[in-house]
């Protein structure tokens, strides 16, 4: 009796690390340096390589996934239509180049550069499964030949951001970055310099920064030497 209790103890505490380091895992299951399975594609390059040349970059929070379409809450717009509320994401299907669906968990965030569905290719929107399909006219797509996606945590972002980033890696090691920092680049007021910089600091650490050099500007008369 004692050894089947103490065998049950063992596989509880298996399951719960093997538990932990699921949850742990990347949000978008998709291997670094590897091109999405089932497609083929260029890589377009980096997250402010793409996104420049977007239709609409918009951050937002997943509300429901229905087979491969992705609704999202609009917070913020960086480029394309400032009306805006809520659009519909069409990721992979079939040899679609785009990232997995179940990656875009209901309630996550992200940072997105997206291309308007103009046309429909044939066969590439199918009423009778009107979720599993290349999408539909007005809707939004999302390319997994580039980075143009990044997972937003506050009001930070992480993912293929920059161009010196390995090609196919869409979680690579960095330092989280502000998304106003990000937004600054897009709008032509930020340097690539500036950006890259940034991803190799402690944002936390940069913040606090900016508020000391603000306390205490203007404050000379009331400091000794």
């Amino acid at each position: 009796m004692e050894t089947n209790l103490r065998r049950c103890f063992r596989l509880y505490i298996v399951l719960t690390l093997f538990t932990g380091l699921a949850l742990a895992a990347p949000s978008v299951d998709v291997v670094a340096n590897e091109a999405p399975e089932s497609c083929e594609c260029l890589w377009q390059g980096s997250f402010t390589d793409v996104a420049p040349t977007s239709d609409l970059v918009v951050v937002g929070e997943v509300a429901a996934v229905r087979g491969n379409a992705v609704d999202m809450s609009i917070e913020e717009i960086s480029r394309g239509p400032d009306w805006l509320t809520d659009i519909r994401v069409w990721t992979k299907t079939g040899d679609y180049c785009r990232p997995p669906p179940d990656g875009f968990t209901p309630g996550s965030r992200w940072m997105l550069a997206l291309e308007k569905i103009s046309d429909l290719p044939e066969g590439g929107f199918d009423p009778s499964t009107p979720n599993q399909s290349f999408g539909r006219v007005g809707d939004y797509a999302l390319s997994a030949c580039g980075g143009y996606f990044l997972e937003v945590y506050g009001n930070t972002a992480t993912g293929n951001l920059l161009p010196d980033m390995p090609r196919w890696a869409y979680d690579p090691k960095m330092n989280p970055v502000v998304i106003d920092l990000i937004t600054s680049y897009l709008d032509g007021s930020l340097s690539i310099e500036s950006l890259q910089k940034a991803s190799r600091e402690d944002p936390a650490a940069r913040e606090l920064l900016l508020d000391t050099k603000s306390f205490l500007r203007g404050q000379d008369p009331y400091l000794g030497d």
